[in-house]
């Protein structure tokens, strides 16, 4: 008679897991790498659905900001009237806590996740609102930028040059069960704001000259890419730990090959790209060559290895300082130590006769790292090739 193997017994852990799991309260948070890419939208679409499935489903806070689109999307769900606080001569309205509470709804929805809450009110800022909520026991849907987000406030302030002062701290996206990015491309993101979708006629010129630029939002929209992946890596990695299960089979490493070339910076908001797809840790790894020593490297190549190193950090990358002779040698010595399956090098336009005498470190790399997928970002200039 044929013996059926017994099903792995699942760990402490794991049913401890799925009973807080199937007792608390649900989180779904909408990230977005700007004002406009269609949060509250992907929010409020996702509610009728909801609704139309028999669940109970109220707006705590929704902010229009006027646009029409939006605007249409409240439809006929049921609004809890909002809490009115007078501050300095001013009528302040806020998320009712209490008598979303009373109501007592299957989920609520609740816009402007990073705003502080007028002065006076029981919880200084509305995440803590949510989280009083979720206490409960009532499901909350939630929208945030990605330059509210707590760790991300000195990246996003370096690469836009703007600070945002009301943040978020990254636990609270540790509490979500699902993080969803609501991702739409630059080119459509500023025509929307040409059209006059997201601002007021009147902002719109200042708009598209400062925070609007196309190289901040190619930035801000590769950030939330990157906390999306991670979230669900993380949560994979969780999964597997809780349940006892094995790491992924093929885990994936992405590095990026970084120089002191001023146009680098592509090739990492690439290599943060690829990383972001696949959800996989990435590094940044210059090779420090007799030629590039802190006594020997060209103030200005210094420089430009300094903003270089702070772009790769501010997506998320280890940044890893190699000591070799030659480039091709640290970048195949780490790539074969760490297991890595995909580099992105950046290649600047030489001569035949150079090639052929001094080589490739492309293809010395290739020759002996023949495994991993390689992506060459065209360069112009000097660097390590």
């Amino acid at each position: 008679m044929p013996v059926t193997p017994a099903a792995p017994r699942r760990s402490p852990d794991a049913i401890l897991a799925e009973l807080q799991q199937a007792a608390r309260a649900r989180l779904r948070v909408y990230i977005g790498a700007a004002p406009g890419v269609g949060k509250t939208y992907s929010m409020l679409q996702d509610a009728h659905g909801l609704r139309a499935k028999g669940v109970d489903v109220v707006i705590g806070f929704v902010e229009t900001y006027g646009r029409a689109d939006t605007e249409a999307q409240v439809g006929d769900l049921e609004v809890v009237p909002r809490r009115t606080v007078a501050y300095r001569g001013v009528t302040l309205e806020e998320l009712d806590v209490d008598a979303v509470i009373a109501r007592h709804p299957a989920v609520c929805v609740v816009d402007e996740l990073a705003h502080t809450n007028a002065p006076g009110s029981a919880r200084a800022k509305r995440y803590e609102d949510v989280l009083a909520l979720l206490d409960a026991g009532i499901g909350v849907m939630t929208a945030v930028n990605i330059q509210h987000l707590e760790t991300l406030n000195d990246a996003v302030a370096r690469a836009t040059g703007v600070r945002v002062r009301e943040t978020v701290p990254d636990t609270f996206l540790e509490r979500a069960d699902e993080v969803v990015n609501v991702d739409v491309t630059v080119g459509e993101l500023r025509t929307r704001l040409r059209e006059g979708r997201i601002y007021r006629p009147e902002k719109i010129e200042h708009a598209l000259s400062n925070f609007f630029r196309k190289g901040n939002l190619s930035t801000l929209r590769e950030l939330a890419l990157r906390v999306v992946a991670d979230d669900v890596g993380g949560k994979a990695a969780d999964y597997r730990a809780r349940e006892g299960l094995a790491p992924a089979v093929i885990p994936e490493r992405v590095m990026v090959c970084m120089s002191s070339n001023p146009e680098a910076p592509r090739v990492v908001r690439t290599g943060a790209r690829i990383a972001g797809r696949l959800g996989s840790r990435w590094y940044a790894v210059y090779v420090e060559t007799p030629s590039e020593t802190p006594d020997t490297i060209k103030a200005r190549d210094a420089e430009a290895l300094q903003q270089n190193i702070r772009l790769a950090e501010s997506l998320g990358a280890t940044v890893v300082r190699v000591h070799a002779a030659k480039p091709a040698e640290g970048l195949i010595a780490f790539a074969q130590r760490e297991g890595v399956t995909h580099v992105v090098f950046g290649q600047t336009a030489r001569s035949r006769w150079e090639l052929l005498w001094r080589g490739s470190t492309l293809d010395r790399f290739l020759e002996a790292v023949p495994d991993a997928t390689v992506q060459v970002v065209p360069l112009n200039g000097h660097g390590q090739h």
